[in-house]
């Protein structure tokens, strides 16, 4: 019989007289504590496990921003967001070559004034160089001289009945009007571009501001932080649409004023030319002086 005093300890909590600690210590010792594992206050709650070659990979993406824009978003805002594109690629295509073309057209005009420097037609055109295909002002003096001979050979037709100054007018008129639609040829694109991208922008704007309200309405969150992030994606498709339109309406309005002065020089030229070939010499415009015009009005 044990005495009644005495009190019985558990085997696992019994003491270890040869260390002075009993073996529940020892135990707790080796294993650590929950609160040791509890990450510290201000520390993130999970870190990424570095790679085998000891660099950290962050595997954190951004919740906002174009590439959200384009998973989240619906078969509407990547038909917007991709038809926005291809009018970009359209519009920067048309200015590029039309600029390069305007470019030529303005050299051509230089060299258009050598014409009546030249001794002979043949030099002439020898003198402003380039094709008809690429120089509107060559083309101009060819088609010119075709009528004039045209003219001379076939006076029994209907068109002979007509005089050489009008049969070299109506030519004249022709080529230019032709050299005119070759010019502004491309530049609808630049203005539908320009006028119907900033549009396309607002509508992806609008269903993208939709949806994500309704997805707030289902949540019931309507905090700061849910409302930032879709709504702010949902204005970048506006964004996209005034930076497709801008260059289109810039690029328009300076090609257009490019060939409105090429077609004036132009006109210019055909005037000196007409005049060439019916009586044979350029026009020469008179220059009155004020004296003159005093004179005359005494």
């Amino acid at each position: 019989m044990a005495n009644e005093s005495e009190v019985l300890l558990p085997a696992a909590a019994s003491p270890d007289f040869a260390t002075g600690a009993s073996t529940d210590a020892a135990d707790a010792s080796a294993i650590p504590a929950a609160d040791a594992l509890a990450p510290a206050a201000g520390m993130p709650e999970a870190i990424t496990p570095p790679t085998p070659d000891g660099s950290v990979v962050d595997t954190l993406a951004n919740p906002y921003g174009i590439e959200a824009l384009w998973a989240q978003g619906d078969l509407v805002i990547k038909a917007v967001a991709i038809m926005l594109f291809l009018m970009s690629i359209a519009s920067w295509y048309v200015i590029v070559t039309r600029s390069l073309r305007a470019m030529r057209l303005k050299r051509a005009a230089r060299q258009a004034q050598k014409f009546w420097h030249a001794q002979s037609i043949e030099e002439g055109l020898n003198l402003m160089g380039g094709t008809t295909a690429t120089n509107p002002f060559r083309c101009l003096v060819e088609e010119a001289g075709r009528a004039s001979d045209h003219h001379t050979a076939r006076r029994e037709e209907l068109h002979g009945q007509l005089s050489l100054a009008e049969w070299l007018t109506a030519c004249l008129r022709t080529t230019i009007d032709e050299s005119a639609e070759r010019m502004q040829n491309g530049l609808s694109v630049l203005a539908s571009v320009g006028s119907v991208a900033p549009f396309v922008g607002l509508f992806g704007t609008v269903w993208g501001i939709y949806h994500a309200l309704v997805g707030i309405g289902v949540s019931g969150n309507a905090g700061i932080d849910k409302v930032a992030g879709p709504v702010g994606e949902a204005l970048i498709m506006t964004a996209f649409g005034l930076a497709v339109a801008i260059p289109a309406v810039l690029g328009y309005n300076a090609l257009v004023r490019t060939n409105k002065g090429v077609l004036g020089q132009l006109n210019r030229f055909a005037h000196h030319l007409h005049a060439f070939l019916v009586t044979g010499a350029p026009v020469k415009v008179a220059k009155l002086h004020v004296a003159n015009k005093t004179r005359e009005a005494s």
